[in-house]
């Protein structure tokens, strides 16, 4: 069956799930959007809440279905995943989601292997692997959101500090997303002029304090956000939205999504999110990024994260 570049398919409607297809009917990029649920009256009393705005939105077909639904679309977004109990641990978490992936990912692959694939459920990276071994899709037909959102809170936070326009601030957020990840200050510029410069520059002559704090803020937003309103999911959608604009307009932008690595930064065989180029196929190919050593350090020890969860879930041979 022949794709519909302007269908997209959301497996999920849990709070993740509802705000990405709120900001997917906003932004214009799709004709067509079906939700999809282990709940059916879950998907569909969200795709007639949706519906019922489209009065003021740009023409769309919104419906629930299932998975025979998405044979066709473009872009199909994963969200679902299990509840974590308070007791659970990350290895816990990532157990559970890996046992629904083998049921959603599979029916998904039955139908569709044409696609692009964006998973959004947590742990990202480790799901996006997961995603991968299970469907045998294109590698780079299989992205996770990565540290889109991540890299999104560093730029505005810098932005504030510095009193500039956060579309000029170009750093990013890379690693395993959450608490593991790592900022790279050494190649982060403001409109071309390395970071520290530019600080200096604004009266801040070191900001190595600065930078330790605003690292922390970032890893642990979402925890704030959670532990105040129960869910964090605005800021999830918009970063839906972006990579979904990056693919259906085949933009060839910079985003530091989950991909797999081959062997650069000498981190083989996991996926982590790392700036990539991203365009109609999905992942293009990763882009170089200038590190310290002490930053370099830093990623392979997140990586090495990954990989003993990765081999604890998978097996060591995988």
């Amino acid at each position: 069956m022949a794709l519909n570049q302007r269908k997209v398919a959301m497996v999920g409607c849990g709070s993740s799930g509802a705000a990405s297809c709120f900001a997917l009917m906003q932004s214009g990029l799709f004709t067509e959007m079906v939700l999809i649920d282990s709940l059916p009256d879950k998907a569909e009393g969200e795709a007639m809440d949706l519906s019922q705005g489209l009065t003021f939105a740009r023409p769309m077909k919104i419906y629930a279905g299932d998975y025979d639904d998405l044979s066709d679309a473009g872009i199909i977004i994963v969200t679902a995943a299990g509840v974590q109990r308070s007791d659970d641990t990350k290895l816990d978490l990532v157990k559970k989601n890996v046992q629904i992936f083998k049921t959603v990912i599979a029916e998904i692959a039955k139908r569709n292997e044409e696609g692009v694939m964006l998973i959004v459920a947590n742990p990202v990276d480790i799901l996006t692997y997961a995603a991968l071994k299970i469907s045998g899709w294109a590698e780079g037909r299989i992205l996770g959101l990565g540290t889109v959102l991540d890299t999104a809170r560093l730029r505005s936070l810098l932005s504030e500090k510095l009193s500039v326009d956060a579309r000029n601030v170009h750093a990013y957020m890379v690693g395993e997303q959450g608490r593991g990840e790592v900022p790279i200050w050494s190649s982060a510029t403001v409109s071309g002029i390395p970071i520290r410069d530019f600080c200096e520059m604004r009266g801040y002559p070191d900001p190595s304090d600065y930078f330790d704090m605003i690292a922390k803020e970032v890893r642990t937003s979402a925890d704030v956000i959670t532990r105040k309103k129960k869910a964090a999911y605005y800021g999830v959608a918009m970063g839906v939205r972006r990579v979904c604009e990056a693919i259906v307009r085949d933009e060839k932008s910079v985003l530091p999504v989950s991909s797999l690595m081959y062997g650069a930064f000498d981190i083989d065989g996991l996926a982590l999110s790392m700036p990539a180029i991203v365009g109609r196929n999905g992942v293009e190919c990763l882009v170089p990024l200038d590190m310290s050593e002490e930053e370099l350090d830093e990623l392979r020890k997140t990586a090495a994260t990954v990989k003993a969860i990765v081999d604890d879930v998978f097996g060591e041979a995988r």
